[in-house]
């Protein structure tokens, strides 16, 4: 069979479309590939589990139904239920077999994609490093002396290795971070609500969120649109708000004090990664990060924990000798708080909340290492607790201070480990981070998770994933700029930053609020033969025709062409407009102009 490893989505679709693969001949090959003993696993897929997933879609295809992921494969942590898989949440005597599947997985099998597999997680999601399971340890995927990061720690390792495209997780204090980071791969943890979490074995219910891991940000934004549904049957579903764009230079808060537990890799590849910031033209803000710290100790150290209690309460009574002894004194600890102490810690928690959204107006988003440190698995052994405080440092406040956050990979430490970066805005702005995090990806061009397979840039990928329109925009509609909530709002994906042909004039045209330019295709090449920047942004059909009835004479689209000779949909100008218009295409693209403005 062909060797699948490090697939994206659209690899699988288009060995689909191209008949080179048949779902039933590939899935059942790759499952077949799957190593039982491998403790990524606590599940894999039996013949009759995978032949019913492949003959269902089958059978829809026949019919002519859309199926936007039909025969993707992807993996769930076992703490999610998918129909007919048991549960076990990584403790067998609490195991049960679901009658109906996760919310989560179930648009997603709407969509066609299939499950191979269930997977490790530290017992109860309870843990950041990924060794608190009976089914055994999940090693790092790049040294396997080093730990995975958990609880979703299966999830994020079979991703990294390329045995699948993306995987589902859980977050609650960094669960869907922390693994990503530790493994070369994107983790999106969303704004709490934006993905259901029924059917989901509750940590914390109400911090939890449904996460997701994969290779690329174009496969893990696939999947949250695919994921992203208000749900009646979840309390604490909610309906998805726009996101609203970065800054043209966007203001990014890091930590004015930063701890490294003795960790000098990692905090050598954080000076790297704000150099690189500094590169893609990011105002780097130093702030304080005390109300954060403090919010995030509280997780643990405070009542919260009681919460891990009251998701276990009936198990527990009847199988305290069968829970991690680790993740057991961690839930007993929830009995030395009262009530009282309950409501005065929600009432610090909420304090110190707006205490964090208040310090984020200031900024476009915090970046933060994803972790502080990546020990070894005997570090971890040695000292369970105490490490595992100290890998949520930068990630245990954001479910108590209702933020979004998206974990990106970033250089290689000097040991060749990994090292990631996080992204953490206010709720709802999970589109931007994500419009931002194209551009840090297509700075760095990292190899994809731990399978040395080559960053591919769009430019050299163009094609346009299924329901979506390409659009180049030129002025206004750029990212940081005033007319970008436009794309934000419905809910338009950041391809790329590039340039046109080099047979455009840019003007910037007179008496328009806010100020926009108007693009000419001339005869002969322009001054500036570089071509003029553009931005491709991927545009939902459904939303189109409103995007379009907002652009105003005498600008409208037409086709563009390229400086590597695509061709796409874009913003062109009427001819007669530009009498008068200044010519300032020496300038190179309207975001120079703009700022030779200010100057």
């Amino acid at each position: 069979m062909t060797d699948v490893t490090g697939w994206t989505i659209n690899d699988w679709l288009s060995a689909y479309r191209n008949q080179t693969l048949t779902p039933r001949e590939a899935l059942t090959a790759l499952r077949n590939q799957l190593n039982p003993h491998d403790p990524c696993w606590i599940a894999i897929a039996s013949d009759d589990q995978l032949n019913t997933q492949i003959t269902d879609i089958e059978r829809r295809a026949a019919a002519g139904e859309t199926m936007p992921l039909a025969g993707v494969p992807f993996v769930v942590k076992d703490n999610i239920d998918v129909a007919g898989f048991a549960t076990t949440a990584a403790c067998p005597a609490f195991s049960y077999t679901p009658h109906e599947d996760a919310t989560a997985v179930a648009l997603l099998r709407r969509a066609g994609a299939v499950v191979l597999a269930k997977t490790n997680l530290d017992q109860f999601a309870t843990g950041l490093n990924g060794t608190r399971s009976p089914y055994g340890a999940v090693p790092n995927s790049f040294n396997p002396a080093y730990i995975s990061g958990g609880s979703s720690s299966g999830s994020a390792v079979t991703v990294a290795r390329g045995l699948v495209p993306f995987s589902l997780g859980t977050d609650t204090a960094g669960s869907g971070r922390v693994p990503a980071g530790f493994n070369n791969i994107i983790g999106l943890k969303p704004t709490k609500g934006r993905f259901s979490t029924k059917g989901v074995v509750p940590a914390c219910r109400s911090l939890d969120c449904v996460s997701v891991f994969a290779l690329t940000l174009d496969d893990a934004a696939t999947v949250a649109g695919v994921l992203q549904q208000f749900d009646v049957n979840d309390a604490f579903s909610r309906a998805a708000k726009p996101a609203t764009a970065f800054a043209a230079t966007p203001r990014l808060g890091i930590p004015s004090i930063t701890e490294w537990y003795g960790d000098s890799q990692a905090e050598a590849a954080w000076q790297q990664h704000l150099n690189d910031l500094h590169k893609l033209g990011a105002e780097l803000v130093e702030l304080d990060f005390t109300p954060m710290q403090t919010l995030a100790r509280m997780l643990y150290e405070r009542s919260f924990v009681a919460e891990r209690d009251a998701a276990t309460k009936d198990f527990f009574a009847d199988h305290r000798d069968d829970v991690h002894p680790v993740v057991r004194s961690i839930i007993e600890n929830a009995k030395g708080f009262t009530a009282t102490d309950a409501w005065q810690d929600e009432y610090r928690r909420a304090q110190l909340a707006r205490e964090i959204q208040q310090i984020i107006t200031g900024v476009d988003a915090l970046v933060v290492p994803t972790a502080p440190r990546l020990p070894t698995t005997e570090a971890v052994l040695a000292d369970p607790v105490g490490v595992n405080s100290q890998l949520g440092l930068w990630t245990n406040f954001v479910n108590l201070a209702d933020l979004s956050a998206l974990s990106l990979p970033g250089a290689f430490r000097a040991d060749g480990l990994p090292a990631g970066i996080t992204l953490i805005a206010d709720a709802w702005q999970d589109d931007a981070l994500i419009a931002f995090g194209q551009q840090w990806l297509q700075q760095l061009q990292l190899p994809l998770g731990a399978t040395q397979k080559a960053f591919v840039p769009a430019t050299a990928n163009s094609k346009i994933p299924a329901g979506f329109f390409r659009l180049a925009v030129v002025g206004a509609h750029l990212t940081g700029m005033p007319l970008n909530v436009q794309l934000q709002e419905r809910h338009a994906r950041f391809v790329e930053t590039t340039h046109t042909a080099n047979n455009y004039r840019l003007y910037a045209l007179p008496d328009t609020v806010p100020p926009k330019p108007g693009l000419r295709r001339v005869s002969d090449a322009a001054e500036f033969s570089e071509g003029l920047i553009v931005e491709l942004w991927d545009v939902p059909i459904e939303h189109i025709g409103s995007f379009v009835a907002l652009i105003p004479a005498p600008l409208g689209i037409g086709t563009l062409t390229l400086r590597d000779g695509r061709e796409v949909k874009g913003f062109i100008c009427e001819g007669d407009a530009l009498a008068g218009a200044k010519d300032i295409t020496t300038l190179g693209g309207w975001r120079a102009y703009i700022q030779s403005l200010k100057k």
